[in-house]
């Protein structure tokens, strides 16, 4: 069954959500954003953030609210605040999975 578009964010893309939950913002800005909130561990270059910024934008995500020149400011969505929450909670549950006890090895899980 193929996959719906931006079923699961990657890192850079819950990141940036996460940015854009928080006010309007534009791209770079958004990136040192992220960069700060992760202390460096996640950076996104520029061919990645506007290929997201694009997808974010196709996808309804966010929108385009002001433009001054090259710079665009973009505003999360309720599609895109809702993406932003499904992801959360996801990952949520993945931590919650990692924490919690081993699966057992009685065969029943495949081993």
């Amino acid at each position: 069954m193929p996959r719906k578009s931006l079923e699961n964010l990657t890192e850079s893309m819950f990141y940036l959500l996460m940015v854009f939950c928080r006010g309007p913002a534009c791209g770079t800005d958004a990136a040192a954003m992220v960069k700060e909130k992760t202390r460096g561990r996640c950076r996104i270059g520029p061919a990645t953030l506007y290929t997201i910024l694009a997808k974010f934008e196709q996808e309804k995500y966010i929108k385009e609210i002001a433009v001054e020149g090259r710079k665009r400011t973009y505003q999360i969505t309720e599609k895109g605040l809702a993406a932003y929450r499904e992801e959360l909670a996801r990952l949520r549950q993945c931590v919650a999975d990692a924490e919690g006890e081993p699966a057992e090895r009685s065969g029943r899980d495949g081993n």
